[in-house]
């Protein structure tokens, strides 16, 4: 008798960039090796490559090795071993990445009707491919301020994973197991994704839009309702801080009310921690983005450079132009 021939799901190409993170890699690959154990066929094939065919380091220092190189992929596009899908695995750093041969084989796969991913920060070389444009996507919380006003004409969200057409980015982390599992359950159906979240011992596969960060409560370790909420309406009014009357008619309380509120919950005044959340986003955007030093504190709700510096400077012992050095002399090392 001949042997059941079973069709290929899909094929698959991760394509590994310099400290790309580990986590988010694993948790993509493994529930396709999983997927095929328990269907008992290769439903799901992948290999992994990288701009030159060597080895590329993860951003735990560790070595991975590949199978080919852009070269060899572009000259499998036209051929039976064309994949179906291809994802950029990136991390840390991704913001200096420039490659203009990696964006344009990027383009070329998805014109040809080839779905494309992003794994952690991988919507940043899908957005340098001109891949975003009015189109949704996901990528890690920290990495969302300066992302978001890099690329303003892509519709950021901090969710787990976005699917919009023929592409798919996930915030990194364990995300990439959820949008993973999202895609095989689309392939198949739920029993199947059941049968690997039992294999990996996760009890379900978390919807799109589940919160990337701890829930404020959890991360603040503060239980007050209305201290949340007013850190809520800070942390949603950056760029045009709101004024501690306007919080107040907000919440039902008074000034004085809530400045005791604050003095008693997070140990400092409204106005104080209203400027160091204000300042934390700076700082991922000096970090992450080539933006001005005058534009990220207009951003940020400074109504001057000089007035967001010396704020700057008290906090963090060191001036915006300073922590911009350090982090270019961090990644050269």
């Amino acid at each position: 008798m001949n042997a059941i021939r079973h069709p290929i799901k899909r094929s698959l190409v991760f394509f590994l960039v310099p400290d790309f993170t580990m986590v988010a890699f694993a948790t993509a690959l493994d529930p396709l090796r999983i997927a095929n154990r328990m269907l008992g066929y290769e439903a799901y094939k992948w290999r992994l490559a990288s701009i030159d065919g060597r080895a590329v380091p993860a951003s735990n220092g560790v070595e991975c090795a590949v199978n080919t190189s852009l070269d060899e992929e572009r000259k499998k596009m036209a051929g039976p071993e064309r994949p179906s899908m291809v994802i950029v695995c990136t991390g840390i750093n991704v913001e200096t990445y420039t490659n203009k041969s990696v964006f344009a084989w990027l383009r070329e796969e998805y014109n040809r009707g080839v779905a494309v991913g992003g794994l952690c920060t991988g919507a940043y070389v899908l957005a340098n491919a001109g891949l975003l444009s009015n189109k949704r996507c996901a990528i890690h919380w920290e990495n969302l301020p300066g992302f978001a006003e890099a690329f303003p004409k892509a519709n950021v969200y901090a969710d787990l994973f976005e699917v919009d057409q023929n592409i798919y980015t996930c915030a990194g982390g364990t995300a990439a197991l959820d949008m993973m599992l999202k895609l095989i359950g689309d392939d198949f159906d739920d029993n199947l994704v059941n049968r690997i979240c039992e294999q990996v011992l996760t009890d379900r596969v978390r919807s799109p839009t589940d919160r990337q960060r701890l829930p404020l409560r959890a991360r603040l370790g503060v239980q007050n309702s209305k201290v949340l909420t007013i850190i809520e309406l800070m942390e949603a009014n950056l760029s045009e801080p709101l004024s501690l009357i306007e919080i107040a008619d907000h919440v039902g309380l008074s000034r004085r009310q809530i400045e005791r509120l604050f003095r008693t919950e997070m140990g400092r005044s409204p106005a104080r921690y209203y400027l160091e959340i204000r300042l934390d986003r700076a700082r991922h955007l000096l970090i992450q983005s080539s933006m001005p030093v005058v534009e990220v504190a207009v951003a940020c709700g400074f109504v001057s450079a000089s007035h967001f510096s010396k704020c700057y400077r008290e906090l963090y012992a060191r001036s915006p132009q300073q922590e911009r050095i350090d982090r270019k002399q961090l990644i050269a090392a």
